[in-house]
């Protein structure tokens, strides 16, 4: 339905409602989102750049806790564990969050300002956590006699045997950097960093008030494409992110079960 409004005009969706089928096929809410394609790449090279990168560090640094955290020989696991499960009960609120983020860190109007704060997750941490423990014990010590540190231990062993938890989390990471625009409206005001989200986000906000303030003025136009564009965004910002999914499939519900179940 989603795909069939975005190609009907806007007339006859104010009209009639959405359809499964495009009774009159119109373009022109994609023709108004691409009318700066420029604007358009470059906020999916930022987008792109964020999910990657921040995928990669979430998924290591998830993973990496979560072994640590698993260990039996780690006399300190319960203890950082209950730090790290604390901080989803209560934490420091919006305003000492944003002051640290822009005048300690000095992130603002950069791209770390996208990446940083959605890097690590307590959730996928107990998650790895709990899949990593089902991973005998018996492999860390035989490394161990064999000379192996604990580094080479987690990248040569565990987590080559964890692909089903790096799958389920690497998911859950993209997804969020991928819908992620909250952390550009507060830290971004450089336009060449908006990403993709807080771009078609602004796009759509200028276009409805362009919108109302033609109607206050007794300039109404019928023709105006808000619904279909409305629908046209919503392709254009969860189209490339959906063909993510069939190549994580085959570990996702292994993953999630294993690591739920076991934490």
């Amino acid at each position: 339905m989603i795909i069939s409004s975005s190609f009907t005009s806007e007339e006859y969706i104010l009209r009639n409602g959405y359809s499964l089928i495009p009774k009159e096929f119109n373009v022109e809410g994609y023709r108004l989102i691409f009318m700066s394609p420029g604007t358009i790449v470059r906020s999916y090279m930022v987008t792109i750049c964020v999910t990657v990168v921040g995928t990669a560090l979430g998924v290591f640094i998830s993973t990496m806790t979560g072994y640590v955290l698993q260990r039996p020989d780690f006399s300190w696991r319960n203890r950082f564990s209950f730090l790290l499960f604390f901080t989803t009960l209560f934490n420091g609120g919006l305003v000492p969050w944003y002051i640290l983020i822009t005048q300690y860190l000095h992130m603002r109007d950069t791209i770390w300002a996208l990446i940083v704060p959605s890097c690590i997750s307590v959730w996928n941490i107990l998650l790895a956590k709990g899949f990593i423990r089902s991973i005998p014990y018996a492999i860390t010590e035989s490394a161990k006699i064999d000379g192996a540190g604990d580094f080479k231990i987690f990248i040569s062993l565990i987590f080559p045997l964890s692909k089903p938890v790096v799958a389920t989390i690497g998911l859950f990471t993209a997804l969020m950097y991928w819908n992620d625009w909250f952390h550009a409206m507060l830290f971004i005001t450089d336009k060449q960093l908006f990403p993709l989200q807080y771009f078609l986000y602004r796009l759509l906000g200028n276009i409805q008030e362009m919108r109302k303030v033609m109607e206050e003025s007794g300039i109404y136009i019928p023709s105006f494409p808000v619904e279909s564009m409305k629908m046209a965004l919503t392709i254009v910002v969860t189209g490339p992110i959906i063909f993510l999914y069939p190549f994580v499939q085959k570990y996702f519900v292994k993953g999630l079960t294993i690591g739920s179940v076991k934490g």
